[in-house]
C-alpha cells in the first residue's frame, strides 16, 4: 500500500510493504539480551491434571505461560511511569502512531576525556554519548524529522541481539547530551543500549529525569513534566539500514505498565 503524508507543506510517500523492523526478536528460553542478570524470558506449556497446552505432548493446542521482565529481556518502550511514584502506563502515554523520525549512527567517546558531565561522577572505564557527538551527527537534520530520534552506536554487530550487559558495560548518555536531545524537541528516543543511564548509578537515573523534565531525585510530577514522551531501549538497527529520515510506527503490547515489549518499525520515505 502506498500512502502519502504532508510534513511542513512537503508531501512524502511511503510504501507500507517496505518496512524495516528494528526490534530484537525475543526467543523465549533461547538466546536473548539481558541486563542486571535477571531471569531470562521463558515460556512453558500450561498444564493441569487433565489438560496440557502442548500439541507435541498430546494436547489439542499450544497454550503457553510467559515469564518476562520487559526492562531487561529485550526491546521495550517505557514511559514516565518508570521513574514516578504515581503509576502511569505506556498504553495511556503513547499517543502517536506514525512519527517523523531520524536515524543516526554515533561512536561513543571516553567519558573521562569529555567536557560533559554525569552524576554520579564519571569512572575511567565509562564511555558515553556526548553532546558534541550528537551535534555533529545532527548537523543537517531537518527539524520536521526530530520528533523521534533513533540512535545506532558503533561498532554495530548482531551480538547486540543476545548480549549480556553484565559482561559488556554499555555506553550511556551524558547529562549535556540528554539536555540537547530535549532542546531539539525529541519526544521519542530509541537506542540500541539497555539504558540511557549508566547501569550502576546509585539509582539516580538522571538522564531519564532530564528527558522527562523531572527534578533530580524527584519522583513527583509538576506542571512542567513531560507526559507523553517515550524511551525505547535495546533496539537493533541492521547495518543495511542507512542513516536518514523515516516514518516510525512504534508498536507496543497494550500493557497497563510503565513499560512494554515493543516493535519499532521504520518506513523509508519516497520524497
Amino acid at each position: 500500500m502506498i500512502l502519502r503524508t504532508i510534513l511542513d507543506k512537503q508531501e512524502f510517500v511511503f510504501d507500507t510493504s517496505r518496512v524495516l523492523d528494528i526490534s530484537i526478536p525475543l526467543y523465549f528460553n533461547g538466546d536473548q539480551p539481558n541486563t542486571y542478570g535477571v531471569e531470562k524470558a521463558s515460556s512453558k506449556a500450561y498444564e493441569t491434571d487433565d489438560f496440557i497446552g502442548d500439541t507435541r505432548r498430546g494436547g489439542g493446542c499450544n497454550f503457553e505461560q510467559l515469564i518476562i521482565t520487559p526492562h531487561c529481556n529485550g526491546t521495550h518502550t517505557e514511559c514516565l511511569g518508570h521513574i514516578t511514584h504515581k503509576r502511569y502506563s505506556i498504553r495511556e502515554q503513547l499517543k502517536d502512531s506514525i512519527i517523523p523520525a531520524t536515524l543516526i549512527s554515533v561512536v561513543p567517546e571516553r567519558a573521562i576525556g569529555s567536557a560533559d558531565h554525569y552524576k554520579p561522577e564519571k569512572n575511567k572505564e565509562d564511555f558515553f554519548i556526548s553532546k558534541r557527538v550528537l551535534q555533529k551527527a545532527l548537523l543537517s537534520v531537518p527539524e520536521d524529522f526530530m520528533k523521534a530520534l533513533v540512535i545506532r552506536t558503533l561498532p554495530n554487530d548482531d551480538s547486540k541481539k543476545a548480549r549480556n550487559y553484565m559482561d559488556h558495560e554499555p555506553p550511556f548518555f551524558s547529562l549535556e547530551a540528554m539536555k540537547f536531545i530535549v532542546e531539539k524537541g525529541v519526544e521519542h528516543l530509541l537506542i540500541d543500549l539497555p539504558s540511557v543511564d549508566r547501569l550502576f548509578d546509585d539509582g539516580n537515573l538522571n538522564a531519564h529525569h532530564v528527558f522527562w523534565n523531572l527534578e533530580e531525585g524527584s519522583h513527583e510530577l509538576d506542571a512542567k513534566q513531560e507526559m507523553q514522551k517515550t524511551i525505547t531501549e535495546m533496539i537493533y538497527v541492521n547495518e543495511k539500514i542507512k542513516d536518514g529520515s523515516y516514518l516510525l510506527n512504534l508498536q507496543i503490547a497494550p500493557f497497563e505498565s510503565d513499560a512494554s515489549p515493543s516493535r519499532p518499525l521504520l518506513y523509508p520515505l519516497i520524497k
